[in-house]
Formats: structure tokens, C-alpha cells, sequence
């Protein structure tokens, strides 16, 4: 049948229209979905001959794994290619509780692999849309762990416990950590799970010092901050123990058993600052953080009404009655930040020196009043300090705030609170002036602290004091 030509042209333009619209929603539905790889490893602290579990998600049909070991080289000690990929949802309360997702990998980890912290390497790779947008894609994740050594001092009478407390507390994957600042909505959490993609702080102060240990002969042996609490038994394998960078975050029992190490005769070095500051608990087997920090009436230690000794807020704070200067010597409320959050922002980085005749400045050739540091800010970000008395030039600790009796004030330099991390503080005075404090103090063994998180980067940037004075301390308190 024919139709009139008037007809025609009407129903070939609604054909057209059809035809277009079935394209448009053909291209919309073929365009390729964003490609991802991410994942955790099972535990954060491992031995050799533990079973290591990689609990992956991604929209990739496959993916690849490399495992390697990071010290003064990069170490590949292991891969795998074509693992089957496998995409699984996001529970709503992961930052809490975890990601709950299955094994994606499983691998025991060989004897023979060093102590260390190792480096996970995620890897997908795709060609794109099938009819449009076909390219290749690549898509990378990493996880971590740290691996004990399989004999205990063996290889090294030095353990560098890492800050592990402290990358978990600021990952705010799945959208909340133990900060507002970056938490959904500007929501702080009380409560962070380590079975969830990790945000990684080893690379900012400890890699350079392993770097710097390793290129220089020192070996290290490794464990994680939990494993102070729950295998305080390997500390007695060691002489002295480190703390490096940040490692702000610290359980009771972590403290309780390096607390006895101390006056057992061991040694600690803290090349870390904000050291200790806040009480967390340690929960589901330690793959969790409890800390209600500021909000501490509403953690549930503090409803019970029977005892604060646990009541995750501040170490210092008067209700817990454990100030961190105890342990390291030094704290953060006499202390704060240095060329950081806004303050002293003109500040020269630098340590002053007070006893140069002290066997901790020995071979430095420092004399009193003598600044160090500053090229490469070792005084930076977040400083611990104690009260001070200046009497004929020189600094004294008062002791007011728990500092011991045997501490001996080297370096300072200034340091301060921002107001909006301390007014919530119901004893904090108004317009306090603190420092980073340099000492040393010994009850039992011999504690060193330097008091900042920054001084790693001196060994990075080279600088021939801080290497001396590390060297120095490395070597008297690990024989």
C-alpha cells in the first residue's frame, strides 16, 4: 500500500527519532563503569609461616598482586597475575566495624622473608567500552603489613615498633576516621577497624629513617604498635626499642608492658612526637580503635562511673591521671605544633642546644646555644614538651606535670597549641606558650625523646648532627 506523501514524511522523522533515542540509551548503557582495585590484608602484624589473607574488592574480571618488602630498596618478593576479581559492597558502618569481605588470596608466608614493613600492590587492567570509550585502563591499590621476625632478636637487639595505631586512625575510608576534618559531613568517629583499604603514613616519617638505618648498617627488626600490647613477650628479645614519626595513639596494656620493659633495663628511643597522647582500646582482637577523645562523657568507661584508667580521651587528661611525660619524658599539652596549623609559622625548624656536653651531642661539635635541624624543619608539625623552669639560661622541667626527676633538658624549641584543639580542655590556660623538648631521662633503662614528629627528615635531608646524634643514640642503648 502506498501512502500519501503528506503521511510519509511524519512517520520517517518519528522513525528517526526512535532510532536515535535507542542509540543514545545503547551508548549510555555500554559506557565502561569506573575500574578499581582495593583491598586489606587479614591482619595488620604477621610472622613467617603465618597465613597471609588479601581481601580484595574490584570491577575488574582480574587482577594482579605484588608483594614487596620497603627499606633502603625496594624488595619484590613476590606476585601473582590473573586473580580472579570480584566486586563486593561497602557496609554502612565500615569505617567501624570493617568491610567484612571474603579471602581473595591466601599465602603462607615463607620462612625466609625478612622482617619489615611490606608493601601490597593492587593492579587492574581493562580496554575500556566495548563500542565506545575503548582504551586501556589501569587501576591501582595498596595494602600493607608488617612482618615480626621469626626469632625474636636474632638478627637485631633493636625493634622498631610502627605507628600502625595511628594510620588507622586517620583513615577515613568508607567515610569516617577518629577526625571531623575529613569525615563525612564533617563527622568525627569514635570508633575505626583496621579490615578496610588502609591509609598508609609509612612513607612520611619512618621510611626515611629505615632508609637512612638500612643505607647505614643498623638492622631493624619490626613489629606493629599492637603487638606491644599483645606479644609483650618479644620485648625481651630486645635492648632497645623505637618509636618513629607519629605514633600518637597508644593502648593501656602497649603502655603497661613498655612501662616494664623500662624499668626491667630496656631502652627506648622516641624519634617521635605527639607521642602517646591518646588512650585507645584495643577491640575486636585488635582490629579495632575505640577513642571518644574531646566527646569523653560520652564514652561508655566514663558512664559507668566505676573508674577512668581506661577512659579513651587524653593520656594527660586530669581524669585519666597518666600524663605521657611518665613514659617519654615529654607531652603534648606542654607542647603543640611548630611551621604547623597555622602556627609559628615562621618558626626556623630548629632545635637550640642547652648541654652540649651531654654524651648525646657528642662528635656534633654543638656548642650551647647552637641551633640544628632547621634546613630540614626537624622541629615541625606536632612537638611534645614538658613544664619549664629557665634559671641562669637554662632550661629545667618543673615535674608538675609528670615529667621524671632524672630528665635532663637538651634542645628546645617553641611550640604551641592551635585553640581549637585545646579550649574543649576544661584545665587548659589561655594563652600557654609551650615547646619541643630534646632530653633524656632513665628509670631502669634510659629513655630518649627528641619531641617532634619531624626529626626523620633530617636524616632524609642529610643533615650531619641529627645523623650523628641518631648514630649516637642507636649505638649506646642497643649494646
Amino acid at each position: 500500500m502506498r501512502f500519501p506523501g503528506f503521511l510519509f514524511l511524519p512517520v520517517l522523522c518519528l522513525w528517526v527519532g526512535f532510532m536515535a533515542s535507542d542509540v543514545r540509551a545503547a551508548e549510555t548503557s555500554e559506557e565502561p563503569r569506573a575500574l578499581f582495585v582495593e583491598g586489606y590484608a587479614g591482619h595488620v602484624s604477621h610472622a613467617p609461616g603465618d597465613e597471609l589473607t588479601l581481601h580484595v574488592s574490584t570491577s575488574a574480571a582480574s587482577f594482579s598482586v605484588e608483594v614487596a618488602r620497603i627499606g633502603a630498596n625496594k624488595a619484590s618478593v613476590w606476585s601473582a597475575d590473573a586473580v580472579p576479581g570480584r566486586e563486593h559492597p561497602v557496609p554502612v558502618d565500615a569505617s567501624a566495624s570493617g568491610c567484612r569481605w571474603p579471602t581473595a588470596l591466601a599465602l603462607k608466608i615463607p620462612e625466609d622473608w625478612r622482617s619489615g614493613f611490606y608493601r601490597v600492590t593492587l593492579r587492574a587492567r581493562d580496554g575500556g567500552g566495548t563500542f565506545t570509550q575503548r582504551g586501556a585502563r589501569t587501576a591501582e591499590g595498596t595494602c600493607y603489613f608488617v612482618l615480626r621476625a621469626a626469632e625474636p632478636g636474632k638478627t637485631s637487639k633493636i625493634l622498631l615498633q610502627l605507628s600502625t595505631h595511628t594510620y588507622n586512625a586517620y583513615n577515613n575510608w568508607g567515610g569516617f576516621s577518629l577526625y571531623g576534618f575529613h569525615g563525612r559531613a564533617g563527622n568525627q568517629g569514635h570508633r575505626v577497624s583496621s579490615e578496610r583499604p588502609p591509609n598508609i603514613m609509612f612513607g612520611t616519617w619512618e621510611q626515611p629513617f629505615v632508609e637512612w638505618a638500612e643505607r647505614n648498617g643498623y638492622v631493624l627488626e619490626y613489629a606493629a604498635n599492637g603487638d606491644l600490647g599483645s606479644r609483650p613477650e618479644i620485648l625481651k628479645a630486645y635492648r632497645l626499642v623505637l618509636s618513629v614519626g607519629h605514633d600518637e595513639y597508644w593502648s593501656a596494656p602497649m603502655r603497661d608492658h613498655l612501662e616494664q620493659f623500662i624499668a626491667d633495663g630496656g631502652n627506648v628511643a622516641f624519634f617521635s612526637g605527639n607521642t602517646c597522647c591518646w588512650q585507645v582500646r584495643e577491640e575486636d582482637g585488635g582490629r579495632a580503635l575505640t577513642c571518644w577523645k574531646q566527646n569523653f562523657a560520652s564514652d561508655p568507661v566514663f558512664g559507668a562511673r566505676q573508674g577512668n584508667a581506661t577512659l579513651s580521651s587524653l593520656w594527660s587528661h586530669h581524669l585519666v591521671g597518666r600524663p605521657e611525660n611518665t613514659l617519654t619524658g615529654v607531652g603534648f599539652l606542654w607542647g603543640g605544633y611548630h611551621k604547623s596549623h597555622g602556627q609559628l609559622m615562621d618558626g626556623s625548624g630548629a632545635f637550640t642546644v642547652h648541654r652540649p656536653g651531654h654524651w648525646v651531642f657528642e662528635g656534633t661539635g654543638l656548642k650551647s646555644g647552637d641551633a640544628f635541624g632547621g634546613k630540614d624543619t626537624i622541629v615541625g608539625y606536632e612537638c611534645d614538651g614538658c613544664e619549664l623552669d629557665w634559671k641562669d639560661g637554662l632550661p629545667f622541667p618543673t615535674h608538675r606535670d609528670g615529667t621524671p626527676e632524672s630528665f635532663t633538658v637538651l634542645g628546645t624549641a617553641p611550640a604551641q597549641w592551635h585553640p581549637d584543639d585545646c579550649q574543649w580542655y576544661e584545665r587548659w590556660e589561655n594563652g600557654r606558650k609551650g615547646n619541643a623538648v630534646l632530653g633524656v631521662h632513665t628509670r631502669g633503662g634510659t629513655v630518649f625523646t627528641c619531641g617532634s614528629t619531624d626529626w626523620s627528615h633530617g636524616l632524609r635531608g642529610g643533615d650531619t648532627k641529627v645523623d650523628r646524634i641518631t648514630r649516637n643514640v642507636l649505638d649506646r642503648l642497643s649494646r
